[in-house]
């Protein structure tokens, strides 16, 4: 990746509804070029899509919580099925594997306290594998950024 094409990334992730145009200006760049370099991109799995950023609240999904997961046996099979099962629970935004005591940490969107309860109740607790489950609820949210520090 060179200068240009870490720009055009800078500017995508800044405006992803930018034209080809605009982008091209932005850049300095003629439009055929920089449309052929974002196709690249693209092809190379840099760019990996474009995506409206969505108010959670207003989603009526107001409740963050951050949840550690330990395996019974962090076996590579019970870790496969685990996040098969993770992959399919839309609750679910994002999850991470962990070093330390636990396995993964979950990063789980709820519409109420109530709901996030039935989510663990008859979801979670119903996984196989769990040895133990921990939350964490976010008081409010203090930073938010999508936008990688691309140098």
């Amino acid at each position: 990746m060179d200068k240009i094409d870490k720009r055009i990334l800078d500017e995508l992730q800044g405006n992803a509804r930018l034209t080809n145009q605009e982008l091209a200006d932005r850049i300095s760049l003629s439009p055929s070029p920089c449309l052929r370099r974002v196709r690249t991109l693209e092809k190379q799995g840099i760019i990996r899509g474009y995506h409206a950023c969505v108010d959670q609240e207003a989603c009526g999904l107001p409740i963050n919580v951050f949840v550690l997961i330990k395996l019974e046996k962090p076996t590579e099979e019970n870790m496969q099925d685990f996040e098969q099962h993770i992959e399919a629970i839309d609750e679910v935004l994002e999850c991470f594997l962990m070093t330390g005591n636990h396995d993964y940490l979950l990063h789980v969107v709820s519409e109420s306290l109530k709901s996030y309860e039935l989510f663990i109740r008859k979801q979670l607790t119903r996984l196989p594998n769990i040895a133990s489950i921990e939350s964490s609820f976010a008081f409010g949210q203090v930073k938010t950024k999508t936008k990688l520090p691309i140098r």
